[in-house]
């Protein structure tokens, strides 16, 4: 709904906490874990809050961080001495991937194929090569695979051609067996009904893009193999407090996310460019003084 203030990617720091708040103070610095869950419907009473039926995101279906000071509930404050409000920002994002990869649960020395290098391919390849397992990365932009080798060291790159070459790439990979796990970040309903052609026998295919389209596929493809199909929907508490700590010991370096940089005033003048992947954006940081 609109009008809407964005922002659900936030590094801020707390003004003020009302009474009975213990687990953050003024001058605390901290990530939001942005997804208003009720607590009490069946998700929620599962622990599942990230599925929650009447949730509400900040900066998506309730205004967000994007304005000098606001308030949010202080179980959503995840803090950290150490990091800065950059590092604190990109927090969520990773989040996602963490909590994707969770999804896969790929094991040391499987084969995993993540579909699609934009921020939550990205965020997922972080969390999937700290598991051991063998990763592929597939995309249509040459840049972005070469970033993935580059900055991660990944040794198995795809380029989607959409003429079939990629099958030859895979097999070659894997030795004709395919993925144990395949995850698609991309958000686009080809892809995504394509991705199951990847999946080895008995593996798991996950959703973390987002489309409003139709996703289809025949049947056989996916009773044959006995695939199994998994959404994964935002994350978890939980991925916040882990994902600090793997910051703040250096297991995961956020220098590379951080491509451009503006100030709340110029940010209108700004933003279109940070849409065009042409300019090399994977994450504009906007400071609000």
């Amino acid at each position: 709904s609109y009008p809407r203030i964005p922002g659900h990617e936030l590094g801020v720091e707390v003004l003020e906490v009302a009474e009975g708040v213990t687990n953050v103070k003024p001058g605390d610095r901290c990530s939001i874990e942005p997804y208003m869950n009720c607590g009490e419907c069946y998700p929620c009473r599962k622990g599942a809050s990230n599925c929650c039926e009447t949730l509400k995101v900040i900066g998506v279906m309730e205004d967000g961080g994007m304005r000098e000071r606001f308030l949010v509930r202080a179980e959503k404050l995840h803090p950290s001495e150490k990091l800065s409000f950059e590092q604190l920002a990109l927090v969520e994002t990773l989040a996602i991937g963490c909590h994707a990869t969770d999804r896969g649960a790929p094991a040391q020395g499987d084969h995993v194929l993540i579909i699609g290098a934009g921020p939550i391919g990205l965020a997922t390849l972080e969390f999937t090569r700290l598991t051991g397992a063998t990763v592929t990365v597939m995309d249509m932009v040459e840049s972005r695979l070469q970033f993935c080798k580059d900055t991660y060291g990944v040794a198995h790159t795809a380029l989607f051609k959409g003429d079939g070459s990629e099958m030859d790439q895979i097999n070659e990979i894997t030795g004709g067996d395919r993925y144990s796990v395949v995850t698609d970040a991309t958000g686009n309903n080809k892809s995504m009904s394509n991705a199951m052609s990847y999946v080895a026998h008995t593996g798991d295919l996950v959703y973390v893009g987002i489309t409003t389209q139709e996703v289809s596929f025949l049947h056989p493809n996916l009773h044959k193999p006995e695939m199994t199909i998994k959404a994964s929907r935002n994350a978890v508490p939980r991925d916040f407090g882990r994902i600090i700590s793997l910051i703040e010991d250096g297991t995961i370096n956020t220098d590379p996310w951080v491509t451009h940089r503006t100030t709340f005033e110029n940010m209108i003048g700004e933003f279109e460019g940070f849409t065009r992947p042409e300019t090399g954006v994977i994450k504009a940081i906007v400071e609000v003084a």
